[in-house]
């Protein structure tokens, strides 16, 4: 996945570490480099296509459940998602300190993004939170539609106040957000951080190889089991083995290999490891409804020749971004403080793309132009 990438690619940086990388998926697949191409391969077998349990009160237009779209791939999601740079509240880091985290604090990880990211705003941004000369490269697109700078006006007309920085002294207010991208062109995990030191002797990586089971002797994890080719086959380590899986994958891995709350364990007939209550029973998710709307303006795709001339020769135009879905503001409600906001609006459409799955920002109206705002709580407290 995607900080399965980063952890391989820093732990080879020492030539006497032998690393090897289980990916449960192939390479990033041609395209996904494309920004406006954001949803293309939602629903492909490059996507593990979770769905959710059927909730009563929750995806209402879906029978009760919704998807939950994981990249399948080396990468990971970063190979999937919006691209939207934005490290997460100084406080929430402070908050997951203050419950036993230690060396999880802002000042504690903030090296740590700033050691990774080579930043093309630099020179209008806080050096305090930014640099230089890292592997993942972060600039805004190149392009937008003009109706992005009109929102941008009319949050703040209305009060809502503007960011210059998501990742700076203060986050709250609406603007364009940077990304993850270079020149138009999508940056991944994989392609920032794997692809540069693929060829070195150390690193090994195994595509297609789904990891069922960690091997546990005396305590000690020791090896995994993994299907690769159509064969279940093992590997043993002498170091340490790192589940980089995700928020659903990781738990599920531990699961069944033995390890979470003994009763459901046994009601699965997985032996137990360790009875460790709260493994996979503690998923958090950010609840978001999202309104779409038309707008005074005659229906256009954006996905048409001359876009897609611009992009193959210049990399420029309306396939080089995500359209309206690099806009964003962050707002605190009443019940949160102004300095640990808590709604965080997303926007859809004016997106060149021709895929048919995941789709933000659809058409309700096939002669007017519409667009799709999502406000969304970023502090549930529902599990």
């Amino acid at each position: 996945g995607s900080a399965g990438a980063v952890v391989a690619a820093r732990l080879s940086d020492v030539p006497e570490w032998k690393v090897l990388l289980l990916e449960a998926g192939p390479d990033e697949p041609p395209g996904a480099d494309i920004p406006s191409m954001v949803a293309m391969f939602l629903g492909t077998e490059l996507d593990w296509q979770f769905k959710t349990t059927n909730e009563e009160n929750a995806c209402l237009s879906t029978n009760g459940s919704c998807g939950w779209p994981r990249g399948k791939n080396l990468g990971g999601s970063s190979v999937h998602n919006g691209m939207m740079y934005i490290r997460g509240h100084a406080k929430d880091y402070d908050d997951w300190e203050s419950m036993g985290n230690e060396e999880w604090g802002w000042r504690d990880v903030l090296p740590h993004f700033m050691a990774m990211e080579d930043n093309g705003d630099i020179d209008i941004l806080d050096d305090k939170y930014h640099s230089t000369g890292g592997p993942l490269r972060i600039e805004k697109f190149p392009w937008r539609p003009s109706i992005s700078d009109d929102i941008i006006r009319a949050a703040e007309e209305q009060g809502f106040g503007l960011s210059s920085d998501l990742n700076g002294d203060t986050i709250t207010g609406f603007t364009i957000a940077q990304s993850t991208s270079k020149n138009g062109v999508r940056v991944s995990s994989a392609s920032a951080f794997l692809r540069p030191i693929r060829n070195r002797r150390n690193l090994h990586i195994a595509l297609n190889a789904t990891v069922t089971k960690i091997l546990i002797e005396g305590r000690k994890a020791v090896g995994v089991q993994y299907i690769q080719d159509n064969e279940l086959r093992t590997a043993r380590s002498i170091r340490e083995i790192i589940v980089s899986a995700g928020a659903i994958g990781s738990p599920h891995l531990l699961l069944l290999s033995g390890i979470g709350p003994k009763k459901h364990l046994k009601e699965m007939g997985v032996p137990v490891v360790q009875d460790l209550p709260g493994v996979g029973e503690n998923l958090q998710n950010h609840v978001s409804y999202t309104l779409t709307y038309t707008i005074n303006q005659a229906n256009e795709y954006d996905l048409n020749w001359a876009a897609a001339l611009e992009y193959v020769s210049r990399q420029r135009g309306p396939m080089s971004s995500t359209g309206m879905s690099q806009i964003t503001g962050i707002m605190s409600s009443s019940y949160s403080t102004p300095d640990h906001p808590d709604l965080q609006f997303y926007f859809g459409g004016f997106q060149a793309t021709c895929a048919t799955t995941g789709q933000i920002g659809m058409l309700i109206d096939n002669t007017q132009r519409s667009i799709s705002i999502s406000p969304t709580n970023l502090h549930p407290r529902s599990r």
